[in-house]
């Protein structure tokens, strides 16, 4: 367990509002929230008092907007103190705080402003204005101001500024103490909507029970010092964000760094040095295929010294994973190795200080949890969904498998039905989907269990494996199942290929997208002797097709008959959520990727077309 920190009340019987609180009075002068004031300036900080401060300032001047306990306030805002302080003054109002993703298109703002029925919406800037200023005249919602964070950028709508300034004048104690605690742990904490890989968002209810339980149970799989730093950088549309940029913070007492810009997290590891580290695999991916264009370009010597530490690493690390005693011979080369190969070269990355280091949201490759097992970092997979109020199951320290994500959090139920399906039940499941008239609609059974909508099994030793979406599965014409993330993170072990999708629903048999990898495809070119290293051209030169060819082919060596790729080709864009292929949490949108691709895809079907 991380936290020792006193609990004002069981966990079962608090709120989020409560645990401010606590922080607050127990720990008032430890730093809470810091963000960068502009690019590349210094870091301001608010104490964990002074949080608290600006939350009921802000709780008075939303109160004085209009906003009424239950209902719903909308935000979309980057990783920036306007947005935390506001999601907590909301709670502490207790109004329901609404995060959309950023990268949202105009019509999924919409479908989600008329789902929620909310009247209110906090926006960073002329960005979002665009998006939003037409739903004002739009009777089918029943949106009524939007406040806007930037205020050079407000035009003639209310300034964040404003309101607070509104807030300080209107701020009483007695009144914002009374708010808060007729709060009760069954009430709404927030709304959730799912990214939407297969369909329109649906809007997930989790209450401040849901919340506070997995807060505490996660932690209890968790070693970490007390008040540690975490870095918050993923969109905290995301409930993997939430929980670990908001929620747990709040438990721990610990120190949120905010990182407005996610393509600036390598920079800020770098500068912070984190002792714990979130990443959904494509993150864990692209920090590997850096790691590795870098290696390429080392000298033989120094390549041999750094593999001969990773073999030492990985050997500890499968120790571990069996529940055995190091050898003393391994454990004495391994701290060598660490201190004068390891951790010299992690330093350059800011990633030598780490010791929790965690992925979710998709199933991660094996390969890139090898990887970073040969640098001693072993990342904690889990699994979850947002209806479970994130984390399911978890590895941990001292019960993990690589390649698993570990086994079900205290408090939680898992069984497997039939066809595969992963059914669970608990105190951290969600009541159900919020309806259009405000209700919510149960998704469980008599019995309470939730069908997670994904495939896998459960190991003797209780640890679960996923196979991939029970609606992403692959039915082929004949009758056979397969399971494409499986597939697909194969044939990606290949240094060259970045991304991939295969498809063969209803076909006889698997065709393949491969998008060259925009790091490691230039540098293994240029490794072997290619000049022109541009994606385009690397997509065509003979060499590259034929180290792709057998890629291919070494991949379907450990794929069944069913599983194996016959047909594939190359494609050089790589697929992102600002072009619509990822979700904002970086998983694949297959048929938008289909949709797109869908003359390649049916050309692989023709009777002449070539395999690559």
């Amino acid at each position: 367990m991380t936290t020792n920190l006193r609990l004002p009340a069981p966990a079962d019987a608090l709120t989020l509002p409560a645990l401010l609180a606590r922080n607050a009075a127990d720990h008032p002068e430890l730093p809470a929230l810091s963000w960068r004031t502009g690019a590349g300036g210094e870091w301001s900080t608010l104490t964990w008092s002074e949080a608290r401060h600006r939350v009921a300032v802000l709780a008075a001047g939303y109160a004085a907007l209009g906003v009424e306990r239950g209902e719903h306030v909308l935000m979309m805002m980057g990783n920036r103190p306007e947005h935390w302080l506001t999601d907590l003054a909301l709670v502490h109002l207790g109004a329901v705080p609404v995060t959309v993703y950023g990268t949202s298109a105009p019509e999924q703002i919409a479908h989600i402003a008329r789902h929620s029925r909310a009247r209110f919406a906090v926006v960073e800037g002329t960005r979002e204005l665009a998006r939003w200023e037409p739903l004002l005249a739009d009777p089918t919602t029943r949106l009524e101001r939007l406040v806007v964070a930037e205020a050079a950028e407000a035009g003639g709508h209310g300034t964040y500024a404003s309101l607070y300034a509104s807030g300080a004048r209107l701020h009483r104690s007695e009144s914002f103490e009374k708010s808060w605690q007729e709060s009760r742990p069954e009430d709404a904490l927030t709304v959730v909507y799912t990214s939407g890989t297969t369909g329109d968002p649906k809007g997930v209810r989790l209450t401040h029970r849901n919340i506070v339980l997995q807060a505490v149970r996660l932690d209890r799989n968790t070693e970490l010092p007390e008040h540690a730093e975490h870095i918050s950088y993923l969109p905290l549309a995301h409930i993997a964000e939430r929980i670990l940029g908001i929620y747990l913070p709040l438990l721990r007492a610990a120190h949120v760094r905010l990182c407005a810009d996610p393509t600036a997290v390598a920079g800020a590891v770098r500068e912070l040095r984190p002792v714990q580290f979130f990443g959904v695999p494509r993150v864990w991916e692209k920090l590997a295929a850096s790691v590795r264009a870098v290696l390429a370009k080392l000298p033989e010597d120094q390549r041999s010294a750094i593999e001969a530490a990773n073999d030492l690493a990985r050997a500890r690390a499968a120790h571990h994973e069996r529940g055995e005693e190091v050898p003393e011979a391994t454990a004495a080369a391994y701290a060598r190795a660490k201190e004068r190969v390891l951790d010299p070269l992690l330093a350059l990355a800011g990633l030598d200080r780490l010791v929790w280091t965690a992925s979710a949201t998709a199933p991660m490759p094996i390969d890139v949890t090898r990887f970073w097992a040969g640098w001693g970092i072993t990342i904690m997979d889990a699994w979850g969904l947002t209806e479970t109020s994130g984390v399911c199951t978890v590895n941990s320290p001292d019960a993990f498998r690589l390649g698993s994500v570990g086994r079900p959090i205290e408090g939680l139920e898992l069984r497997i039905a039939e066809d595969g399906e992963i059914f669970t039940r608990g105190a951290t499941v969600f009541d159900g989907y919020l309806q259009p008239d405000g209700s919510v609609a149960s998704a469980g059974d008599a019995e309470g269990w939730f069908p997670t909508g994904d495939i896998g099994r459960l190991d003797e030793d209780g640890f679960l494996w996923l196979t991939d979406r029970k609606k992403e599965l692959i039915i082929t014409s004949t009758g056979k199942n397969v399971a494409p993330a499986l597939v697909e993170n194969t044939v990606k072990e290949h240094p060259l290929i970045g991304q991939a999708l295969v498809h063969g629903d209803g076909r006889s048999y698997l065709v393949a997208l491969l998008v060259l990898d925009p790091e490691l495809a230039p540098a293994w070119a240029a490794a072997h002797g290619i000049e022109d290293t541009s994606l385009t051209a690397l997509a065509a030169h003979p060499r590259i097709r034929e180290e792709i060819a057998r890629a291919v082919e070494a991949a379907n060596a450990r794929l069944n008959r069913t599983e194996q790729i016959k047909k594939y080709r190359v494609l050089t864009e790589e697929w992102g959520p600002e072009t619509g292929e990822l979700t904002p949490s970086l998983k694949l949108r297959r048929r938008v990727v289909r949709a797109r691709h869908a003359d390649l895809i049916d050309g692989m079907y023709e009777q002449d077309a070539p395999a690559s």
